[in-house]
């Protein structure tokens, strides 16, 4: 086991040294004082815990397809894409846009829950509708405390003093 890896690694290496260019004698011997790093690091493999989403201006959308649909030769609007990192439904998708003449499409759009415009009579109704609530507590309070009133004045005797208005008081 130990004598396949290390055929493995003797492979790696003469596979490597064919294709290299010749080095010069200074990078020869920092080669020989850095033997414990390997020439080429292969990339790292771990996937980030969350991908970040790209969001992309109006104004690269439209360099883009300007530069798009300049492309005339075979092969060249492929080059495009893999250089920006794109795939074709983004182009289509941005042509749609643009053809449709619809400006806001070629800006990014706010993602989540979309923000519920309030009617301002509706805030009006429910600042009556509490202030209503709160007459109608204080009125039902007076009116225990003038039945109390009342009664109390009943039981001592005393006759209920009239008020202004004519009323009881």
């Amino acid at each position: 086991m130990i004598a396949e890896k290390t055929k493995a690694v003797q492979g790696r290496d003469i596979v490597r040294m064919a294709t290299e260019k010749p080095m010069s004698e200074a990078a020869q011997g920092k080669e020989a004082e850095s033997h414990l790093v390997p020439a080429s690091m292969p990339p790292n493999p771990e996937v980030g815990a969350k991908a970040a989403r790209r969001r992309f201006t109006a104004e690269y959308k439209l360099r883009i397809l300007k530069q798009a649909d300049a492309c005339t030769e075979p092969g060249s609007l492929g080059a495009l894409l893999r250089r920006e990192g794109l795939y074709a439904s983004n182009l289509k998708t941005w042509r749609r846009q643009r053809d449709e003449g619809v400006l806001s499409a070629l800006k990014p759009k706010k993602r989540g829950r979309k923000e519920m415009v309030r009617n301002p009579l509706i805030e009006d109704n429910e600042k009556l509708r509490r202030e209503n609530e709160r007459l109608t507590e204080r009125l039902r309070r007076a009116e225990i405390i003038i039945d109390v009133q009342k009664k109390v004045s009943q039981m001592l005797g005393a006759p209920p003093e009239r008020t202004e208005e004519g009323g009881n008081g």
